[in-house]
């Protein structure tokens, strides 16, 4: 299975922004047309209208257009895209699916949906719990887990290894669905594991922890936003 180059240590351009962006330039189009009208109508009945939808300040409206943009943005996004462009996989395709679903779809992600659905462990399956809800998940790719020692690996699929695995695995994720800038606004953020991530950089080149990087980022499912990560987050002992 061919991987993602994740050595750039996010400092790759993001075509896929430039492909998605034209959905967000075609939202922002349709707000701002009372706007626009208003500038065109000299009747005082229209200027009133203009005044009413102008009297939002500007800092609202960044806020909300942030909150709920769904561009993918990360140094690996069009490589992510030039690889897997269309189907179940896809950045498209991923959308219309619950979270394990959707992480099963992708060929990047076969470790970590081995490790959530009790393929790697059978005592630890938390397939249920991350389709109950909606999350953040930081989704380290099949790459990410090959940095570990075998022996470490070999330790998770263990019985005596399941409570590591679970803790593990609930550490990448965050309770509700977050956008690159909330989690930046943020800093630190709470995971299901009960310990903090840190997250800094920008929006379009995140890092977990400092060392960790965002691959590809706020890829959207039906009920998660996934970060793709280029390695597998360790809680604090």
């Amino acid at each position: 299975m061919s991987t993602l180059n994740t050595t750039s240590n996010g400092k790759k351009a993001f075509s896929l922004v430039a492909l998605a962006g034209a959905l967000t330039l075609a939202v922002a189009g349709c707000g701002g047309s009372d706007g626009t009208a208003g500038n065109a109508e000299p009747s005082t009945s229209t200027s009133s209208s203009s005044s009413s939808s102008m009297s939002s300040s500007p800092s609202e409206s960044m806020t909300s257009s942030m909150a709920s943009d769904t561009t993918p943005v990360g140094p690996g996004c069009a490589d992510y895209a030039a690889q897997v462009p269309s189907g179940a996989g896809s950045v498209e395709g991923m959308s219309t699916a619950n979270v394990t679903t959707a992480a099963s779809n992708n060929p990047l992600l076969k470790t970590l949906t081995a490790a959530v659905s009790g393929q790697l462990n059978s005592q630890v399956n938390l397939v249920d719990t991350l389709n109950g809800g909606e999350f953040t998940v930081f989704a380290p790719v099949d790459t990410a887990f090959e940095k570990l020692p075998a022996d470490t690996v070999n330790s998770l699929k263990t019985p005596e290894g399941a409570q590591t695995l679970t803790k593990v695995l609930t550490y990448h994720v965050v309770q509700g669905k977050m956008t690159p800038q909330q989690l930046l606004d943020a800093k630190s953020v709470k995971t299901v594991e009960g310990q903090n991530v840190e997250v800094a950089g920008s929006a379009d080149a995140l890092t977990v922890n400092g060392s960790t990087n965002v691959i590809c980022g706020n890829v959207q499912t039906s009920n998660a936003t996934v970060y793709l990560i280029d390695s597998v987050l360790m809680p604090p002992s």
